[in-house]
């Protein structure tokens, strides 16, 4: 799609959700208002471990990163970016957007913290109790940010170094794919900066090198032919 085109919006905000178990183990949720899940059923965390930690974040060689997510959803990635974290010694500041927050009730009932071998749920509930559109310290090493917002008509108020691209698929949300909104991400990036995404759509990927960004397909984790890993 390319800026011209008028997208179809999906509203979620009175969509309800169903906790799925996945392959590897992990719950996801399904949204049947637009039959699509928050991540594969091949394996959540094995999907989000491949695609965003291995992909990108580990692509990022600073000892000081600043994250942009786009799409909040479960948390698993703002989880396992924490894991990260207290494992390599880095400090992240984690800015993640979120247009419709998921229950509290319902993240606290996916299983993701034994599975990344966190001791106790406390992290995990820490990230989705703390409060939205302001910097919470997690930790000394982990800062973040949820901002509730609709990222299409959001300004980027910082700069990234690595950009984990995380919204519904294309076609259920194309206006979050379009050109215009991957040069805004560009515009926000650092130089050097990592994008990763799930989706290897040959007109994403155009959108992506029209905003600017070096583009190469990698292979996907399992379920996934391909993922997209896009450089500043």
């Amino acid at each position: 799609m390319n800026s011209g085109e008028h997208p179809r919006h999906t509203d979620l905000s009175h969509a309800d959700t169903t906790v799925v178990l996945t392959t590897d183990g992990s719950h996801t949720l399904y949204v049947p208002e637009i039959d699509e899940c928050y991540h594969s059923t091949h394996g959540a965390i094995q999907e989000s471990q491949h695609i965003f930690i291995e992909t990108a974040l580990r692509h990022c060689t600073k000892s000081e990163i600043r994250i942009l997510e786009i799409g909040f959803g479960t948390g698993l990635n703002a989880l396992l970016t924490f894991a990260e974290a207290e494992k390599s010694g880095k400090k992240i500041f984690y800015h993640s957007l979120e247009k419709y927050p998921v229950s509290i009730e319902k993240v606290l009932r996916l299983n993701y913290s034994p599975l990344c071998r966190m001791n106790d749920n406390h992290i995990f509930e820490a990230l989705h109790k703390a409060e939205w559109n302001c910097a919470i310290s997690i930790t000394e090493n982990f800062t973040l940010e949820k901002t509730e917002c609709d990222f299409t008509e959001y300004d980027l108020p910082y700069t990234y170094d690595v950009i984990y691209f995380d919204a519904f698929s294309p076609e259920k949300q194309p206006e979050m794919w379009s050109e215009d909104q991957f040069a805004k991400v560009f515009t926000a990036a650092e130089n050097g900066a990592v994008l990763s995404t799930y989706c290897a759509k040959g007109w994403v990927r155009r959108a992506m090198q029209a905003a600017g960004f070096k583009v190469e397909r990698l292979p996907g984790p399992p379920g996934k032919r391909e993922i997209l890993r896009a450089v500043k």
